[in-house]
């Protein structure tokens, strides 16, 4: 992963569990993959 990589997680996802959502970031959440897709972020590899 890249610094700057804008990635989204799932709750099937590895990470999922693990990911904090710092607030006054560039992080974001959203309700579902098509709306983090049209903002830009992309799925885990792997």
């Amino acid at each position: 992963m890249r610094k700057g990589d804008k990635i989204y997680h799932l709750p099937e996802t590895t990470d999922y569990d693990h990911t904090v959502i710092e607030t006054g970031s560039v992080e974001r959440m959203f309700c579902n993959a098509d709306e983090a897709k049209a903002a830009g972020w992309r799925a885990p590899q792997g």
